[in-house]
């Protein structure tokens, strides 16, 4: 099992990251809030989770300890693979994911793309003893940039169609998200409020 990684970031998107460990390019899948934390590092280290299936190996990364923590309680619910856990991660703080458990929240976690309300409720009837025991308390991280800005909005567009989304309903959720939204807008902010659009 590979529990970590740390090299030079080669590549940053707001799905996946590029990390070059001794020459040999890992590609690593990363949530939304992985991706805030990360910044413009060049040497990074992510916690990493190896998700072996017959047909791929996938590396999932995370900045913190608790999200890795979160991320491996919310994949071992029966129903929810790594993509979803990931979605569920990009879609909500870890501090909003477990507010939801304790709270018996079903509507939050059921507004994430792929839960449906019988998940919804398995997540929250099996980890809310867990979750009690190990909360986290986490402040929010703010990035601003316009939201007019188009490098913006192709970032977000990308990565919700990297998340399963069709291209179509993507820029339809941007296009809402951004006339609702005043001032400046961070990239994360943007595809967080697109994914609960749907």
């Amino acid at each position: 099992m590979i529990a970590y990684l740390q090299g030079r970031l080669a590549f940053k998107d707001p799905t996946y990251v590029i990390i070059d460990v001794g020459g040999v390019g890992y590609q690593v899948k990363i949530s939304l809030q992985t991706y805030s934390k990360i910044k413009d590092e060049e040497q990074i280290k992510l916690l990493t989770f190896l998700h072996i299936k017959e047909d791929a190996h996938t590396l999932y990364g995370f900045k913190e300890e608790d999200e890795k923590r979160l991320f491996l309680l919310l994949i071992s619910i029966n129903g929810v693979g790594p993509n979803t856990g990931l979605m569920i991660l990009s879609s909500l703080s870890s501090e909003e994911i477990e507010q939801a458990i304790l709270a018996g929240d079903v509507a939050t976690i059921q507004h994430v793309k792929g839960i449906g309300a019988k998940t919804a409720q398995r997540i929250i009837l099996e980890l809310k003893d867990k979750v009690a025991k190990g909360s986290t308390e986490t402040a929010p991280t703010q990035m601003g940039f316009l939201k007019s800005s188009n490098k913006i909005r192709e970032e977000a567009l990308q990565a919700l169609i990297t998340l399963g989304f069709p291209k179509a309903a993507a820029e339809k959720n941007i296009t809402q998200v951004l006339k609702k939204t005043t001032g400046e807008i961070s990239l994360e902010d943007l595809i967080k409020a697109s994914l609960k659009t749907t």
